[in-house]
């Protein structure tokens, strides 16, 4: 059985596809991509069917990451079959447990520096899209810190669904 994530930002151009192309990647590295399912959307469909940013492609593919991207909008009809929503922000956060249909689905939802032990209370990867390189490299750097402590829970999830 398939565990499913998916990451959600704002219009899903900037910061849910790093994530979705970070965690995929070290989904791959784990052996774990005929078990896991990665994908991301927006709270928003403003960008719907575009790719990503420019300046998301360019620092991944600094970092030595590939993958195409079409932005989409979060759906709640998704939940039902989504093992983990991992928002960007805290405002993401809200915005996806209001859009949960059960308490279970809005259980499903986390924000992803919660996996980072690193992070202290500050859990909210900030928006670059008005920003520069550096903003974008930060954010590249926050998701990596945070998707090994994910990848290491939902490896823990996976193997007690095969055990």
């Amino acid at each position: 059985m398939t565990y499913r994530v998916c990451f959600v930002c704002t219009g899903n151009i900037c910061r849910s596809p790093m994530a979705e192309i970070v965690f995929r990647a070290r989904v791959a590295e784990a052996g774990l991509d005929e078990l896991v399912e990665v994908d991301s959307a927006g709270t928003g469909g403003w960008h719907e069917g575009d790719g990503a940013d420019p300046r998301t492609v360019a620092v991944l593919e600094d970092n030595g990451y590939a993958g195409g991207h079409t932005a989409r909008q979060f759906q709640p009809s998704w939940f039902s079959r989504l093992d983990l929503v991992i928002a960007l922000d805290s405002g993401h956060l809200g915005a996806l447990r209001r859009l949960a249909p059960t308490e279970q689905d809005a259980r499903k939802v986390r924000l992803l520096r919660s996996y980072d032990p690193a992070a202290g209370d500050d859990l909210d990867v900030p928006d670059p899209y008005y920003g520069g390189t550096n903003d974008f490299e930060e954010c590249l750097e926050m998701v990596e810190a945070a998707s090994t402590g994910l990848l290491a829970a939902v490896r823990k999830d996976v193997e007690g669904r095969v055990a």
